[in-house]
């Protein structure tokens, strides 16, 4: 039996937090709910189809009288008034209630209506249930309103990161069954609305997308909730439509139509040891459909893996990291390992060679990075030069696993000398801070919390290490819920209007992210701390947003995407970093967790290459299990759960 179905994800919209939008999807098409609304449906994609503008109102008549859905303001018979909602990735089910009492005559209704979008098929489908609670009969119609709208084709290689607009083609339809119907006393009737002649099937993401990642349960407060709501935020990204580039296609958004496209930059880089569990085989077809495109000149695939954008500096380093992440459980073929070399050269040469040695980069302006407004981390910057010293580094391991024949040698001693080249060109002992250069030797000190991603590359001595993590603290990068982009003791560059990644909050991967940078520092206290701020987010999200404040619960109202596959990256810290779960591309699995004082946790069911995997983790011990067996730590505190599978064998042999 799976270990989840979608019912596991469902959340009770009345703790939803702005924005309002809430969407479904049923991974060929996503629909929304019409805000303030019982029964109310917005806009809805199918792609190639898209109607942004299209709505469904409806009103009832029972026994001749009108009776509103529009939660109109003020008191007496307003209509039909909302009662409460949940979401479930695949549909929103919501609740309405009528009771009035006039004339001597008592009319009390509950209406349910549940919205479904449709798979493989356009449209969606509007399921309403009345129940009458009197004990009076009643003749109700249904009115249903549809606007005069269009759905608009759009060719899937114009999927961007802006949602489709509206546009020509063929009118929005509408079918049902049957509106009018004898409602008996406490008795139900049942109507059908189809838009564009949607049909269903049974979604199975969540037992394709979830069989192999645990289920975790905990005693400390927020966790279990937090973990639960990321892979929510996974399954919304994922696509299993028949005319995209690969099946799955995980989108980086989507929702609302918007970033349906994947960028290398966060599929890869955020939670590539998740996402890898979560598509199998299939994150090889991920992979290759990058490598496709050209990525020396973009940043993202459209849905038809057409290249979208320009060539954007974390490309190369997200990409990596997949691949690395893909290793652990299946031979690599050494042609892919060596395609990825030659794409990853070829990106790397898109971007000038510093002034000084040439062995940084130069990467231009914020169109090539992670668009701050102000002038600051941009041209010559740690962070990603000090990725690229990780890419060659685990270049080389991937080449000697696979007998790529890749120059391994060489890889590494550039690898360190970039490493070295960061520390002597960009870090300022005086501030604990690294500078960034301009072409004309200008520096600047910007705080910027991408400064941190240094620590992952083996770039940062001890001292170095202690100087970065002691920026990290409340009125700084710390706010009391989440981690601010920029510190804000950044007088220069911090601003309250752009939050992802200038101040005041941050893009949803990177507090997590900051977390499990922290754990793998080997701070478990600080890497808790900096995660357990975020759990809020669990409470009042049925998936993640683009960004979030860090001082404030809550995110934009608007501008902002709704859903991000940087979602991923909570769960990813608790796996890898709390749990200490570490896949290697030898296809060994080591696991070192780092309990957290004052509460349990327990992981059951981690699927790596045939063997289940169980972690049981107390406030100062913690126990692994493999196939059923226990497996003790060795003399450095680390269980090796499976070791490295021969060289050609799709599994490892379990230790004990």
């Amino acid at each position: 039996m799976p270990p989840y179905s979608l019912d596991d994800f469902s959340f009770d919209l009345r703790r939803a937090a702005p924005p309002d939008e809430i969407w479904a999807s049923s991974g060929t098409g996503t629909v929304s709910r019409l805000a303030g609304t019982v029964c109310g449906v917005g806009g809805w994609f199918a792609p190639p189809l898209a109607a942004s503008d299209s709505t469904l109102t409806v009103w009832f008549e029972v026994d001749g009288h009108r009776l509103v859905d529009a939660a109109r303001p003020g008191a007496g018979n307003r209509g039909l008034l909302p009662a409460g909602s949940t979401w479930r990735p695949d549909r929103i089910v919501r609740h309405g209630t009528y009771h009035q009492y006039a004339d001597g005559r008592l009319t009390s209704l509950a209406v349910e209506s549940t919205l479904v979008p449709g798979h493989r098929s356009p449209g969606y489908v509007l399921t309403l249930k009345v129940r009458n609670r009197s004990g009076a009969s009643h003749i109700i119609t249904v009115h249903p309103d549809l606007a005069p709208t269009h759905a608009h084709p759009v060719p899937l290689a114009d999927w961007g990161w802006v949602p489709p607009g509206a546009g020509p083609g063929e009118p929005v339809t509408l079918a049902h069954e049957g509106l009018t119907k004898t409602l008996a006393a406490n008795g139900e009737a049942t109507f059908v609305l189809r838009v564009q002649g949607a049909t269903l099937a049974e979604d199975t993401r969540a037992a394709r997308a979830l069989g192999k990642v645990p289920v975790l349960t905990s005693d400390l407060p927020g966790l279990e909730q937090y973990y639960r709501r990321s892979l929510a935020s996974g399954l919304v990204c994922w696509w299993d439509h028949p005319g995209f580039v690969t099946q799955p296609f995980i989108a980086t958004s989507g929702l609302d139509g918007g970033a349906l496209c994947s960028y290398a930059w966060d599929t890869g880089g955020y939670a590539p040891n998740l996402l890898s569990l979560m598509l199998g085989d299939s994150v090889l077809d991920i992979i290759t459909s990058f490598l496709d495109a050209d990525l020396t000149d973009r940043y993202a695939i459209a849905p038809d893996g057409t290249g979208l954008g320009v060539a954007y500096a974390y490309s190369g380093w997200s990409l990596v990291a997949l691949t690395r992440a893909a290793a652990a459980e299946r031979r690599l073929a050494p042609a892919l390992i060596a395609r990825l070399h030659d794409v990853l050269i070829a990106l790397d040469k898109r971007f000038r060679p510093d002034d000084r040695t040439g062995v940084l980069r130069d990467y231009g302006d914020q169109s090539n990075l992670l668009e701050m407004r102000g002038s600051g981390w941009e041209h010559v910057v740690a962070s990603p030069n000090a990725e690229r010293a990780w890419t060659l580094e685990t270049l080389a391991e991937l080449s000697e696993l696979t007998g790529a024949a890749l120059p391994s040698g060489e890889l590494r001693a550039a690898a360190q000398q970039i490493r070295s080249e960061v520390v002597r060109q960009l870090w300022d002992a005086d501030a604990g801070w690294f500078r960034s250069r301009y072409p004309d030797g200008h520096t600047e000190l910007a705080y910027s919390v991408q400064a941190f991603d240094v620590l992952r590359t083996g770039a940062c001595p001890p001292e170095m290490v202690a100087a970065l993590i002691s920026h990290l603290r409340p009125g700084a990068f710390l706010g009391e819920y989440g981690v601010s982009s920029v510190s804000a003791e950044d007088e220069l560059h911090y601003e309250t209007a752009d939050i992802d990644w200038s101040g005041a909050g941050a893009y949803t991967g990177e507090a997590p992210q900051l977390a499990l940078t922290l754990w793998q520092q080997g701070r478990g206290d600080l890497a808790w701390d900096v995660l357990r701020r975020l759990f809020w987010m669990g409470d009042h999200y049925p998936y993640f947003p683009q960004d979030h404040y860090s001082d404030r619960p809550g995110a934009p109202a608007s501008g902002r995407r709704i859903n991000i596959i940087a979602g991923l990256t909570g769960a990813e810290a608790v796996l890898t970093g709390l749990a200490g779960i570490q896949p290697n591309p030898d296809g060994s699995l080591y696991i070192r967790p780092q309990p957290v004082a004052g509460g349990n946790v327990s992981l059951s069911g981690y699927g790596y290459r045939g063997h289940t995997v169980d972690i049981e983790i107390g406030s100062d011990r913690f126990e692994v299990s493999v196939d059923g067996h226990h497996v003790p730590p060795g003399p450095d505190g680390t269980v090796v759960a499976v070791r490295p599978a021969e060289r050609g064998c799709g599994s490892g042999d379990r230790a004990g």
